[in-house]
């Protein structure tokens, strides 16, 4: 296996955390001096932002014809941000989960999984499924945010906001006009081109000397690779004593993942499904379901090394 291709990935992703960053870290400035709400900011501009990483990896794989990493990458980051960021970071304290969360993210979350399933059966995730998420993503941005503004309206305080909003805390520092706000965006913009370039070649290249799969390839390397900006801030959050912030910011990325990057991915180009990826879409479905079912209040630490053993496991078994 040529160093240099395994140097081409980890640059890569480098290059795809901080491009992803920026981006989230200039919109988030940006929308603020236009005056748009916290809150919308939080739905909107973060929500999208923190899915860009995936979505570079992804749209240059499909421009390369490399879709069988897509679908890697895509469930490999959902099952990564259960297993990995949610398992690690209750490891280190209980994480609180708000009660929208339990009783209407997390279904939807498991809602949009088991659409894509559905989509899968006849073979190919095809253009018109593309424009289908597409739609649904519109619909549910839409809804999140009338959701949230009615909420607000009835004097209620909304955890999920707040755990929308408190990721980015990281990005606090001040940017104090219109073009450093813009230079971030077009700078991450160009970083996330660069490292999404670096990460799929290399990617690919690991796979062909190898002989493992693009899709194990795209789950192991690429999709870990594309969650680290989610497990560092849920860590530092930790640090921080905003252990509320971490299951909704998971549930909330999981779901743009497929609905944003699976959409306009299989929208550009129509995404063949390999059998092997069904048994992915049911570890991903299962890791979503540990959250729902038992746990209303708060993951406990026993819990968390439970899911993080569970990932480590299931990230044997596609190497082995």
């Amino acid at each position: 296996m040529d160093v240099l291709h395994i140097g081409s990935v980890l640059v890569g992703l480098i290059l795809l955390c901080i491009g992803g960053y920026a981006i989230v870290s200039g919109g988030v400035s940006l929308a603020k001096k236009i005056r748009i709400s916290s809150m919308v900011i939080g739905l909107t501009v973060v929500a999208y932002g923190t899915s860009t990483p995936e979505l570079a990896a992804s749209l240059l794989a499909a421009f390369n014809s490399h879709t069988e990493l897509i679908l890697g990458n895509i469930v490999g980051s959902n099952i990564s941000n259960v297993g990995m960021v949610i398992g690690i970071s209750a490891i280190f304290t209980p994480i609180l989960i708000s009660k929208i969360t339990v009783s209407r993210w997390i279904p939807i979350m498991i809602g949009v999984s088991l659409l894509v399933i559905a989509m899968s059966y006849d073979g190919e995730v095809s253009q018109v499924d593309g424009v289908i998420l597409i739609a649904v993503l519109v619909g549910f941005t839409i809804y999140t945010i009338k959701t949230v503004k009615k909420q607000k309206l009835q004097q209620n305080e909304n955890i999920e906001n707040e755990e929308l909003e408190g990721e980015y805390f990281l990005s606090k520092y001040k940017i104090e006009t219109y073009p450093q706000s813009i230079g971030l965006i077009i700078s991450g913009v160009i970083l996330l081109f660069l490292g999404g370039h670096l990460t799929v070649d290399g990617a690919v290249n690991i796979a062909k000397s190898l002989g493992l799969s693009q899709l194990v390839i795209g789950v192991v390397i690429v999709a870990i690779g594309t969650s680290l900006p989610e497990l560092i801030t849920s860590i530092i959050a930790i640090a921080k004593k905003q252990t509320d912030i971490g299951v909704g910011n998971i549930v909330g990325s999981n779901i743009y993942n497929i609905l944003l990057i699976l959409g306009v991915s299989s929208a550009l180009v129509g995404i063949p499904v390999v059998p092997d990826v069904f048994l992915n879409y049911y570890i991903m479905i299962a890791f979503s379901l540990v959250l729902f079912i038992g746990f209303r209040k708060y993951i406990p630490r026993f819990v968390g090394v439970g899911l993080t053993i569970a990932f480590i496991a299931y990230l044997i078994s596609l190497l082995l």
